[in-house]
Order: structure tokens, then C-alpha cells, then sequence
């Protein structure tokens, strides 16, 4: 499929249907042949009621003769009879070939239609892959869903349906009046002006409702997003007992996006009384010029039914051209939903971008980072030695979160915010993907994937063993837990891992960085939840599998990088120490006070038990 660039929603369409164009000809071309056996039938009532049964001679009948000739009707009113059945076998053959072209015709479409909403999909869903972090963050999950689902779902309906209604509808014109207007001028200037009517006000609708489509779309968006994240918060719900609040705000979005439909169906619903009306009118004036003209001779019987049908024909299709018209406005405002995600700028590499091994120290050379406009990193440097482990300490929002994001380039630096260095490489030279593959990240609420816990464990790993899989459990201290569940490692965790504890959870992720075996392993205050023992114990069988690893821990406790090599205190975005623990404990600064601190806690806490 052909690169995706910034383009209007038709040519967004135009571009999904590459590989399906063909097949959706094919469709169209069956409906137009399909639309001309339609056509045709009332014709051949005309012939049978002028010429068969009204002895009109068969030439001043047009169109039909020649096919009916073909059979051997002449329209001679003395063989009725004959010239009935093979006039009747003659439309039986006419229907059947319409038929066919039926079948063609919705087996084409749904094939080429399906294949364009299927593009679509992958394309929406391979572009969100490759967006980055910043842009996830500043998305509701519920209004990407809800994007990517309800409106490809208006976008399959409309290539399905509308699309080829307003081919349809645009053809039965043509065609329709190519054919009336010769047959009576009066009666089709009177048809055809109604139909103006109709034209013009459902443009005047069309305008309107795309506005308030906006809104609702929106409000579904918002709908969604709070259904989410309920769901998903539903421990924390159930804990707090917040259910009552939950409903009410459910209710009160909903009570909202209801009202929007309400107005929306308001409008609606004078397009569509007023197109009733018009409908109705127009077909009251043609019943009565039609009915004086053939009562003084101005027209035939038989061209007075042939024009009805025709009229009703076209009518229809068109006073459906509004609801058309009015779903392909819609639809436009999905495709502009649509393709805001699409033109959002994706993660892009340059093109000398490297993949050479990652395993030097890390350097952070005046390194100064904003979310906005608030400051999170100021000047800060400092360097992790290869194969050592680096502890860093800090308060909530001093930035030591920032710091592995920057690593493993979630976030990246701008021109003059200094520079991060990997075994001397400026960490934008390397391939993303690349790069991430080569640090392990476990983050201090980690995701765990609706699979067995085996499976989360060896998600980030191509090729593995149970014997692989327990091995980095037990070093995660996780092992004997899991053990325990009925199903071991089989045992299926849930969605987002609800079923598994705070330090399981933790634990469970440590296991799978731990078996992916990356060069670099940060610990994002990923032991949080887990008790000093099981912490300590961790760390020391982490030390013994990743010698040649570099390592970083954040943490705000002190026992959690304690072992560590050399540690750095974060105060406001910037290092306010830096040493090895007992260099720090010296220096009786913040590091000690913290120390001081949280081993007073402890031992009030040994006291009380």
C-alpha cells in the first residue's frame, strides 16, 4: 500500500481502496446494468398495453420492439395472446438477468468494501503503534477506541451503502428523464422541478447536521473514555466504594449524549417531514397533469403508467439522497476524526540512524528537559558506568522518572537541552526500536497482558523455555507464588493483571526484563510494592544473574539502592548529590536525613509489632 501523507478524506478513501478498485468497477457497472433491466420491464408494459392490447403499431412504441423482436413479438393485437407470453417469458429472462447482475453486484461490493474498511484498520492501528508516548498520553484510551471503531464502522457503511446509492441516485436522474422528457416535456419540467426542491434544502440540511454529528461523535468519545476507565479502575472503584459516583457520572455524560441525538433527531426530523411532503406533492401534480393530459388524448395509458413508474423510480432514491447525504456528512466528520490520528507525526528515524551494540556507560551531559512549560530536568550530568548499578533517590516530580524515559527515548531532547550518550553515541543516532530492545524498563505500575502469567513473563522474549520462564521468576522472587495458583504458570492473570497483587504484578514484570536479558535494566521504582526482605532478595539474586549489566534503580527507598555502586539525590530537577551510599552517609545531607528518616519509621514500626 502506498506511504501515507496529509490528504482530504476522498483521498484518504481513494488511497484505502488500492488493490480493491477493480472489484468495486465491477459493482458499480452490475448496479448500472442491473438499473437498466429496471428500466426496461416498464417499458415492456408500455408496448404490451398500446400495441398488444391497444393496437398502437409497434414502431411508434420505442426502445422495446427491437429487443421484442428478437422473440418474435410484433405487437399484433390479433395474436394477444402469443405476443402476452412472449412479452411475459421476455420479462421473466429480463428479471433473471437481473438477478445475476444483483448478485454480482452486492458479492463486488462487499468483497472491495470490506477490503478498504480492512486496510483502514491496519493502517489506523500500525500508525498508532509508531506515534509517540507524548502523544498517547494526551489522548483518552476510550476516545481512540472509540475512533477506530464506531467511526470505521460510519466509514463501512458509507463505502458500502451511501457511496453507491449516490452513484445510484445520480444515474436513475440521467437516465430517467433521458427517457421521460421526450415521452411528455410537461409532466417531466413539473417532475423535475420538485426534485430541485428536494436538492436544494438537503444541502441546507447537510451543513447543519455535520456540526451537530461533530458534537455527538465527541460526546461518545467522552461517553466511552469514562465506561474505560471504570472498567479498568474497577478495584479502585469497588475499594473506595465509588460505585455510586461512577453511575452518576456515566449517567450524566449519557444523560448528555442522548440529548445531543434528541436535537440531532429534532432536525432530522423536519428534513425528513418536509421531504415528505414535498414527495407527496410532487406526486399529486403529476397524477393529475397525467391524468388530463391521457383523458384529452395528450398521452397514452400506457405512457402514463410507464411515467409513474419511472417517477416513483426516481422519487424514492432521490428523497433518499438527503439521508444519503446527511450520513455522508457523517462520515466526513469520521474521516476528519480519523485522519487527525493519522496526521499526527509518527516516531521517525533518520536514515543513518545505527544499530550498533549498546552496551557502554551511559553518559547525561547538561541534560535539561520540559513537559510544557514547567521545567522537570535543569542542567543535570552525570554518568553510569558500564556493568555497575546506579541508585537514584528523589522526591515525587524531582525527575527521576524523566530520566528513564529519556534513556530509552520515550521523550526526546531538543536542540540545546544537552545530550544522553550510550558507550559514547548520542542516543538519537540509534534506531529506536533498537535502542528499546537493548534497555529494559519495568515501570512502577507495570501492564500485564490478559494471558497466562508464562506468557506475560516471556512476552518480550522470542525464544524460551518453563525452565527459562521460572528461572527469571525465581530471581524476581516470584516463583514460589505463582506456584501456588492451581494452574502455575497456565494460570490466566486477567485484564491488566487484576487478579495478581501490587508486588506480584511488579514482580511478574522484573521476570520478564530479567528474561529478555537486555544490556541495560532500569527499575523504575518497580519494588514499591514489594516488603524489604523480598526487596533485598531480589536485588541480591539480581546481582549475581546481570554482572555485565549496567543497572539503574529509582526508588524513594533507601534500602532499595543501598547495594548500589553509586547513587544520585534528585531535589527539583537537579542533582543535589552525588556519591556512593556511605560517601553520602558522610556528607550528612539529604540522602542521610532520608535514611535517618525512613529507618525511624521502621523501627517504630518493629516496636509496634
Amino acid at each position: 500500500m502506498p506511504a501515507y501523507d496529509k490528504k482530504s478524506p476522498l483521498a484518504l478513501l481513494w488511497e484505502m481502496s488500492y488493490g480493491g478498485r477493480a472489484v468495486y468497477l465491477i459493482a458499480v457497472i452490475s448496479m448500472l446494468i442491473s438499473m437498466l433491466c429496471s428500466f426496461l420491464l416498464p417499458q415492456v408494459i408500455r408496448f404490451v398495453v398500446d400495441s398488444v392490447i391497444g393496437g398502437m403499431p409497434a414502431d411508434d412504441v420505442p426502445v422495446v420492439p427491437t429487443l421484442l423482436s428478437w422473440l418474435g413479438v410484433n405487437g399484433d393485437a390479433a395474436k394477444a395472446r402469443r405476443e402476452l407470453a412472449l412479452a411475459g417469458a421476455f420479462v421473466i429472462g429480463v428479471a433473471a438477468f437481473n438477478g445475476v447482475c444483483g448478485y454480482i453486484y452486492h458479492k463486488a461490493l462487499a468483497m472491495s468494501s470490506e477490503g478498504i474498511i480492512e486496510r483502514l484498520r491496519d493502517r489506523l492501528y500500525s500508525h498508532i503503534q509508531s506515534l509517540p508516548y507524548e502523544w498517547h498520553i494526551g489522548i483518552q484510551t476510550g476516545d481512540i477506541i472509540q475512533r477506530c471503531t464506531s467511526d470505521v464502522e460510519v466509514v463501512r457503511n458509507f463505502v458500502f451503502n451511501q457511496l453507491i446509492e449516490i452513484a445510484r441516485a445520480i444515474a436513475l436522474v440521467v437516465f430517467a428523464y433521458s427517457l421521460l422528457f421526450p415521452m411528455n416535456f410537461t409532466m417531466s419540467f413539473a417532475s423535475l422541478a420538485f426534485l430541485s426542491v428536494i436538492f436544494l434544502y438537503s444541502f441546507v440540511f447537510l451543513s447543519k447536521t455535520a456540526e451537530r454529528f461533530l458534537v455527538v461523535d465527541e460526546a461518545e468519545g467522552q461517553l466511552l473514555a469514562i465506561a474505560q476507565e471504570n472498567f479498568t479502575g474497577v478495584r479502585v472503584v469497588r475499594a473506595f466504594g465509588r460505585e455510586r459516583h461512577e453511575v452518576d457520572r456515566f449517567g450524566t455524560q449519557n444523560e448528555l449524549y442522548a440529548d445531543l441525538w434528541v436535537k440531532l433527531g429534532n432536525l432530522l426530523s423536519a428534513y425528513w417531514g418536509l421531504g415528505d411532503f414535498i414527495t407527496g406533492l410532487q406526486m399529486i401534480t403529476i397524477c393529475a397533469i397525467g391524468a388530463y393530459q391521457a383523458a384529452w388524448g395528450g398521452i397514452t395509458v400506457g405512457e402514463f403508467m410507464v411515467f409513474l413508474t419511472y417517477n416513483s423510480m426516481i422519487v424514492w432514491p432521490v428523497r433518499g439522497l438527503g439521508r444519503v447525504l446527511s450520513e455522508a456528512s457523517k462520515t466526513g466528520v469520521s474521516l476528519g476524526r480519523l485522519m487527525e490520528i493519522l496526521d499526527a507525526e509518527p516516531e521517525r528515524d533518520p536514515d543513518d540512524a545505527i544499530e550498533t551494540p549498546i552496551d557502554g556507560d551511559i553518559e547525561f551531559d547538561r541534560v535539561s528537559f520540559s513537559y510544557g512549560n514547567a521545567k522537570v530536568l535543569d542542567g543535570v550530568s552525570f554518568t553510569a558506568r558500564r556493568g555497575t548499578t546506579l541508585g537514584i533517590l528523589g522526591a515525587t516530580g524531582s525527575g527521576k522518572t524523566t530520566v528513564a524515559h529519556l534513556i530509552c527515548r520515550l521523550y526526546d531532547l531538543k536542540d540545546g537541552e544537552g545530550e544522553i550518550r550510550i558507550g559514547g553515541v548520542d542516543v538519537k543516532r540509534y534506531r529506536r526500536t533498537w535502542l528499546r530492545k537493548n534497555v529494559g524498563i519495568v515501570l512502577q505500575e507495570p501492564f500485564l497482558y490478559s494471558r497466562t502469567i508464562g506468557e506475560n513473563v516471556a512476552a518480550l522474549s522470542s525464544s524460551h523455555t518453563l525452565e527459562d520462564i521460572r528461572e527469571a521468576s525465581a530471581i524476581s522472587q516470584v516463583d514460589d507464588a505463582v506456584m501456588q495458583f492451581a494452574g502455575g504458570y497456565e494460570t490466566t492473570v486477567g485484564e491488566r493483571g487484576v487478579t495478581l497483587s501490587g508486588g506480584q504484578k511488579q514482580r511478574v514484570a522484573i521476570a520478564r526484563t530479567i528474561l529478555k536479558s537486555p544490556p541495560i535494566m532500569i527499575f523504575d521504582d518497580s519494588l514499591s510494592a514489594v516488603d524489604t526482605e523480598t526487596d533485598a532478595k531480589i536485588r541480591a539474586a539480581l546481582s549475581r544473574r546481570v554482572k555485565d549489566t549496567t543497572t539503574i534503580i529509582i526508588a524513594h527507598r533507601i534500602t532499595s539502592i543501598s547495594g548500589a555502586d553509586s547513587v544520585i539525590v534528585m531535589d527539583n530537577g537537579r542533582i543535589a548529590e552525588m556519591g556512593t551510599p556511605d560517601e553520602l552517609m558522610a556528607r550528612g545531607g539529604i540522602y542521610r536525613r532520608i535514611r535517618n528518616m525512613q529507618q525511624s519509621v521502621e523501627d517504630e514500626l518493629g516496636e509496634a509489632d
